[in-house]
């Protein structure tokens, strides 16, 4: 437990000091995010912050972690797409480079041996090995968590918020399955995005940006395959997807979204769910507390359905598609799919 404070502390702390120089060096180089249509901000932001939170998590892992091969691929994907979302902060990359250096990124943490290699039978005892089949689910599962944290990442201390519910979720279940390193690699980077959060819940100094929204996904998306997706329990596939249930179904939804209405995939619109909350009148700030709640809610159940008996897994299974029904009625997704 000792070690776990420690190495939150050192993340959470680095990233909170290091954020003010990394707004100025944001405004120095002009990675400022203007207002327009489409954005809830009314002034020009910087949008350097995922450099700050990496740094912070970088200087926790070397610290207290030790390197190994899948830890160094992780590393070194981590940098290569904060690299990415650095460059595309400040010269706005298009979606399909974006997305090639997304798939590079995985591939580097496949070469270093960090891939979904089987998962638990959920029809008997014993493994299922998944051979090539392992590493398309993987890239697609990395760069699928990569995009899902980039498109909740709309209002002030949404993303980094609920990233840090979900990474503190999965330190948990790592360290009760004996994934000892993937449960300090996350709470590392859980400190690290609540230190950049002081300054960025709103009123938000500055913003995450690509180079911080595509670096937390990414490492969800690492993190996951490494310990929890790794486990030999065929539960263990449903949990990091109950954990990201918020950002996942944000991201399901846009895609559908805007296949019906026959735009482009990587065009952004105001109908995501943070965005539908505020047309119900809520508050800025009140709208991601109610994102905040609803995250800590799927964490819970996402332990429940980890460690619990199996009646107790088939109720979860009920109450969250009851109050899943209920919350999407009242975000307007059932109106929506109406009008179409």
């Amino acid at each position: 437990m000792k070690n776990y404070l420690w190495i939150f502390a050192v993340g959470m702390v680095t990233t909170f000091l290091i954020t003010p120089l990394v707004e100025m060096l944001a405004n120095s180089v002009g990675a400022v995010d203007r207002p327009t249509e489409r954005k809830v901000h009314t002034k020009s932001i910087p949008r350097l912050g995922g450099v700050a939170i990496y740094l912070g998590f970088l200087l926790a892992s070397v610290l207290f972690l030790s390197v190994d091969r899948e830890l160094m691929g992780i590393l070194l994907g981590a940098t290569f797409i904060l690299a990415l979302g650095v460059i595309d902060d400040m010269k706005d990359l298009s979606p399909k480079v974006k997305f090639l250096g997304q798939l590079g990124a995985a591939v580097i943490l496949i070469l270093s041996g960090v891939q979904i290699e089987f998962v638990g039978n959920p029809f008997g005892k014993g493994l299922l090995y998944l051979g090539g089949w392992g590493v398309f689910l993987t890239l697609f599962w990395v760069v699928g968590l990569t995009n899902t944290v980039n498109f909740i990442d709309g209002l002030d201390g949404l993303a980094a918020g609920v990233s840090v519910i979900a990474l503190t979720t999965l330190c948990y279940v790592a360290h009760q399955t004996g994934q000892l390193g993937t449960a300090m690699i996350s709470i590392a980077l859980a400190g690290s995005a609540l230190g950049f959060l002081k300054h960025n819940f709103h009123p938000a100094k500055v913003f995450m940006g690509d180079s911080g929204s595509m670096f937390l996904g990414f490492m969800l998306g690492a993190i996951t395959v490494q310990g929890v997706m790794k486990s030999v329990a065929a539960i263990a596939l449903l949990v990091p997807i109950v954990i990201m249930g918020v950002p996942i179904f944000d991201t399901i939804s846009a895609i559908f979204r805007r296949f019906r209405n026959k735009r482009p995939v990587t065009q952004a619109d105001r109908n995501h769910i943070h965005h539908r909350l505020l047309y119900r009148g809520f508050s800025h700030q009140q709208t991601v507390l109610i994102i905040y709640f609803w995250s800590v809610l799927l964490s819970m159940a996402a332990l429940i359905l980890n460690f619990a008996t199996f009646m107790e897994k088939i109720t979860v299974f009920v109450v969250l598609a009851i109050l899943s029904f209920f919350f999407d009625k009242f975000v307007g997704l059932f109106e929506d799919f109406r009008r179409r």
